[in-house]
């Protein structure tokens, strides 16, 4: 009997030590040039919430895993990562055995891709930069050359803007209240510290986020996910910086369940790509974890990324064929240096506490809160009671003397009159003063006692929390639940701040234009509660006001997950309110500028899914589709923020849909996507300021507000994007891989919006501001500041021996100028003072010239890329190189019409010579540029 107890007791044990042991998946993940372990690579489940970290000896375990067909994916930071497929069978145990990570040498191309961090085309960062940021985590063929190759050209995927794309750090969305994009430099610099990450292409599934129809970006930054070590580099380039140095250390996860992550860098130039622009950015990051057990882990993550720059000039056709593609009119020479008077500062330091709970095999939850605070500022030069200081003032062009008219009183046309020996003259000393002129101006002061010329800031000063949860949990073997709240609050400190008096005086605090005769007293205040005020370096001015936002969301998805498809849905609802309070009562709008406004509240929706049909394990049939309202950005809510409480009128939501189709491929030796895409985006609102000539406005009382600076309010925008998109990737042998990509679009505008102007002088008079210009005619126009079609084709050889190179040509076309909305109206062709008479020279077939978009020329783009590594004593030494452009070519990147020539005579004058005085403005790529990186990791 006791024999057979003990021996009951052996096999009980046996049993026992077996359930605790055999795990339902595990593997052991090796470096494939050391052979030795990797602690820390994250093993995940596709379409579950299922993950696990390898541990010192390289080993992952997964105690539960879902049954069926499944994906399991290998990877860490700076490897190339593993899929397998699986099938997983219920009390079974599957070793997947030795698992090899080869280091990802072609992910240092990452650290050569500079990302645009602001819209060059004015200070309110309205949407022309790339969306290139997006893609550097994705893996994709054609998203590899839409960020690394087609991104300098300002490619955007699928033609939608950043606001249209979500960017998440930790659960924590990034994208500004304000306009709806992220501000990429607020981690700039960082690119060690923020390579842990997951993007979403479209509307495809996120557990993360509902997110939007551009994609979803999450960068994770807690400690533990960091492969454990120290990375230092040192990088040239002649960008839009010079230098960069960056060093960052990961400690992995310790026996008492501490890991923390360390990153700093600076980046600098005296003057980068273009003229006058001088670079300085610091970055440091922080991200410290505790693990308390098994189900509890909180993580801490600071991150502080100073980022100053000088802007370069967008240029008419005129100013380029005078002084170049490189001309940058926003500096001057000042006690023998170049000062810029265009700079961009942003300061916003990011605190985040992210608490990891989970709850059981099965559920996950993850809260996080975040504060980020500090400011941004845009600089540029006041002339209040002085001349226009711009050397590029269209009054300083030969244009001016050539677009010359005689306009006579009785009525008939105009006449050209072009003064050829002023327009001479005028080109000569262009030539010789192209740069802003900083004596001339400090002596200006002083002959004035006064500052009519000083440095100043728009600046904007943010507050703003967010605090989320976000679940995960595995409802069955083949349904999985996302659920996720979040909570938003923005306070927005927006004024002019003076940086520099340009002398020892003081600035008055009004507005010259509307003093003297015609304009009652008072309306030159910029605060009727401090008349009158002298301001120094330091003080605030001209307008001051806070923005108010608070955004709370939820969402649900379930992913269903079977052996021939999956498929999802997915569900939000938010709410969004915005309030402005004015800090100074306006002269021109003294009974509704002090003081909160109205309320606004907007309340939307969405939904979302997706089917993917697995017709073998190598070609799949994916389609997605979504509908969605988006409140309007807080930067278009209101008609003129600066200076009043006014309120759009008729502020809609706007109205999102999307689907896409896919086919793809993945063979050992062939990986391909071909994808078909719809988009639609209705109602959207957009406002825009500019000084205007000949308006002609409908005339109230007697006044003719003919030429003034307005605010251009653009409602129910309708916007259609459909094309095509494909990405290929064959691996020809083991050491060679051809890759081809092609993006063809139609970008359209597919209505006739709303165009009403803000117009202060109006105002000034007694009579409503704002006036209603009507319809647009931009129906089929198409939507500027990017390339439509883009093609390329690279090929790659990675020698055996850890060196690499490649090169690929890329084409880009289709790529128009930005319309502007006001001069398609039916104002356009009616003569000054309310009468709705057309100007008699109006034909047809001039106007359908005057009004055709400008198409950019086509271009081809050559790069090369190359790397190198060694491992020396377990320490790897890496170089990476790149050139882009290799042939230098010269080619628009973006451009807008600008809108001062408001009526058809003007317009047609302007053309008389067949050099423009108001052309449009143009921005350029970069020319041959390259970027060298040498880093060693230990």
């Amino acid at each position: 009997m006791k024999k057979l107890v003990f021996s009951i007791l052996l096999v009980l044990q046996a049993v026992f030590v077996w359930s605790q042991h055999s795990p339902a998946l595990k593997g052991k993940v090796v470096d494939s040039k050391t052979q030795k372990p990797l602690r820390n690579v994250v093993a995940t489940i596709q379409s579950t919430n299922q993950s696990a970290l390898t541990n010192a000896e390289g080993v992952f375990i997964f105690d539960i895993a879902t049954e069926g067909q499944q994906k399991l994916t290998v990877g860490s930071t700076g490897y190339t990562s593993q899929t397998f497929s699986l099938s997983i069978v219920k009390g079974q145990s599957l070793d997947l055995g030795v698992v090899f990570l080869e280091e990802d040498i072609t992910s240092e191309q990452q650290l050569s891709l500079i990302t645009i961090t602001e819209n060059d085309l004015g200070d309110d960062n309205s949407g022309s930069e790339s969306t290139a940021g997006l893609l550097q985590a994705s893996r994709d063929a054609y998203q590899q050359a839409a960020a690394f190759n087609w991104g300098q050209a300002r490619f955007r995927i699928r033609g939608l803007d950043n606001e249209y794309g979500t960017t998440m750090i930790n659960g924590i969305v990034m994208n500004k209240l304000f306009d709806g994009r992220p501000q990429w430099s607020n981690w700039g610099g960082l690119n060690d510290a923020t390579r842990n990450q997951e993007f979403t292409m479209g509307s495809a599934p996120s557990d993360y986020t509902f997110g939007n129809i551009l994609g979803t970006q999450e960068i994770n930054t807690r400690a533990s996910f960091y492969r454990p070590g120290t990375r230092v580099s040192f990088s040239g380039t002649n960008s839009n910086y010079s230098w960069r140095t960056m060093a960052t250390y990961a400690s992995g996860m310790n026996k008492d369940g501490w890991a923390f992550v360390v990153s700093g860098s600076r980046r600098w130039a005296k003057e980068g790509y273009f003229d006058g622009t001088d670079y300085s950015a610091n970055s440091l990051f922080a991200s410290i974890e505790k693990k308390f057990n098994d189900k509890h882990s909180i993580n801490f993550t600071s991150i502080y990324a100073q980022n100053s720059r000088g802007k370069n000039s967008p240029n008419t056709q005129e100013v380029t064929d005078l002084m170049g593609v490189e001309y940058n009119s926003y500096w001057g020479w000042q006690n023998g240096k170049k000062r810029n008077s265009r700079d961009k500062n942003v300061d916003e330091p990011i605190l985040m506490l992210s608490h990891y709970w989970k709850i059981n095999e099965k559920n996950t939850l993850n809260t996080n809160i975040s504060y980020q605070s500090g400011g941004i500022g845009n600089s540029r030069l006041d002339y209040n009671g002085g001349n226009n200081p711009d050397p590029t003032y269209y009054k300083n062009l030969p244009s001016y003397y050539l677009n010359l008219h005689n306009i006579p009183a009785d009525g008939s046309l105009p006449t050209h009159t072009p003064n050829y020996a002023q327009a001479e003259i005028a080109r000569v000393d262009f030539i010789n003063n192209s740069q802003i002129n900083w004596e001339r101006m400090y002596h200006a002061n002083d002959i004035n006692k006064r500052s009519i010329y000083a440095l100043y800031e728009d600046r904007m000063e943010d507050v703003s929390w967010t605090a989320n949860s976000i679940l995960n949990s595995q409802l069955s073997d083949n349904i999985t639940l996302n659920a996720g709240i979040n909570f938003r609050s923005l306070k927005s400190e927006n004024f002019q701040k003076m940086l520099d008096p340009l002398g020892d005086y003081g600035f008055i605090d009004t507005d010259l234009f509307y003093e003297g005769s015609g304009f009652a007293p008072g309306q030159s205040q910029s605060d009727l509660n401090n008349p009158n005020r002298v301001v120094y370096s330091g003080d605030r001015y001209g307008y001051n006001y806070i923005m108010r936002a608070i955004v709370a969301d939820a969402f649900t998805q379930f992913k269903f997950t079977y052996d021939k498809f999956d498929f999802y849905l997915a569900q939000t609802f938010s709410q969004t309110r915005y309030q402005r309070e004015g800090l100074y009562r306006n002269g021109l709008y003294a009974d509704n500028s002090f003081g909160k406004s109205d309320k606004l509240e907007f309340n939307n929706y969405g939904f979302k899914g997706g089917l993917t049909y697995k017709i073998t394990g190598k070609h799949l049939l994916s389609v997605n589709a979504a509908y969605m309202t988006k409140a309007p950005m807080l930067r278009n809510a209101f008609t003129n923020a600066r200076l009043n409480n006014n309120i759009v009128s008729g502020l809609d939501d706007e109205k999102i849909s999307s689907v896409d189709a896919s086919y793809i491929i993945r063979a050992p030796k062939l990986k391909a996507r071909l994808t078909g895409f719809y988009s639609k985006i209705e109602d959207a609102t957009k406002v825009g300021f500019f000084y205007a000539e000949g308006l002609g406005a409908i005339d109230d009382g007697g006044n003719d507000s003919e030429n003034d600076f307005v605010a251009e309010i653009t409602k129910n925008i309708d916007k259609q994007n459909i094309g095509l998109e494909l990405g290929l990737e064959y691996q020809l042998s083991k050491t060679i891989k051809i890759t081809g990509s092609a993006s063809y679009g139609e970008y359209i505008y597919s209505n006739n919006p709303t165009v009403l102007l803000n117009i202060d002088s109006r105002q000034a008079a007694g009579l409503n501001p704002i006036v209603n210009f009507g319809d647009s005619y931009l129906k089929n126009y198409r939507q500027g500041g990017m390339p439509q079609q883009a093609y390329s084709l690279g090929i790659e050889y990675r020698d055996p021996k850890f060196w690499w190179i490649g090169a690929n040509a890329n084409y880009l076309d289709d790529s128009y100028v930005e319309v502007d909305p006001l001069i398609r109206t039916n104002n356009f062709f009616m003569q000054p003072g309310g009468s709705g008479v057309s100007y008699p020279e109006v034909t047809e077939d001039r106007a359908r010239q005057l009004l055709s978009q400008e198409k950019f020329d086509s271009f081809m783009l050559v790069n090369l890329t190359g790397g190198k590594s060694w491992r020396i004593s377990g320490n790897t030494l890496g170089f990476f190189a790149s050139v882009n452009n290799v042939f230098d070519v010269t080619y628009k990147t973006g451009g807008f019409e600008q809108a001062r020539n408001a009526n058809y005579r003007e317009l047609n004058m302007d053309y008389a010579s067949g050099t423009r005085s108001f052309g449009s403005k143009y921005f350029y790529g970069y020319g041959r540029t390259y970027f060298v990186n040498v880093y060693l990791t230990f």
